[in-house]
């Protein structure tokens, strides 16, 4: 069984892709297709996540294995096949490319082929140009370039990293004995 699914992205309006995969390939193989599809590098943390209609996360697939406490069980991509998690048209999908914002496509299994496979899955069209991977707040940058580390930086003129010995604590020299008395030591 073949399972087409249809990304957009809210960030860019002409942007879609629809990719075919074997109901039977695993999240890792979506990931690695919705990859080679829009260009975008290896080397980012990403996450799927099944959504209910609303598009509220409810199951995250992670790329690593996570140690997470959570209502749901943990899922890693290339343990764990599409058919595993998805089963009905219109199921909604988040595939989150840019963590740190919580950047996205929004896919939705749009259809169900049955009596067909594919050995790996493809990309059968592709429109619009992705956004950009990873997005840089703008206010990033700017707080970068206005940020000095000089001698006032922890807000103390008279600040003198050299007062300081090695574990940072000067040239105090106190036995820890000597703050409680007998009966109130452990």
């Amino acid at each position: 069984m073949v399972y087409r699914f249809t990304f957009i992205s809210d960030e860019v309006d002409n942007f879609r892709l629809v990719i075919e995969a074997d109901s039977e390939s695993t999240f890792f193989d979506l990931h690695k297709i919705l990859l080679e599809s829009v260009k975008f590098s290896s080397d980012q943390m990403t996450s799927f996540f099944i959504c209910n209609d609303e598009w509220e996360k409810e199951q995250e697939i992670t790329l690593i294995e996570m140690d997470a406490s959570s209502e749901y069980d943990n899922f890693v991509m290339d343990k764990t096949k599409l058919d595993e998690l998805l089963y009905d048209e219109k199921q909604k999908l988040l595939y989150v490319f840019d963590p740190m914002f919580d950047r996205a496509f929004f896919g939705e299994l749009s259809a169900i082929i049955p009596g067909k496979s594919l050995s790996a899955p493809v990309c059968v069209k592709a429109e619009g140009k992705a956004p950009e991977q990873v997005k840089l707040d703008d206010n990033i940058d700017n707080i970068i370039k206005s940020s000095t580390l000089d001698e006032n930086f922890y807000g103390d003129e008279d600040y003198d990293a050299e007062e300081l010995d090695e574990e940072g604590f000067g040239d105090m020299n106190f036995d820890d004995s000597s703050l409680f008395s007998d009966n109130e030591r452990y």
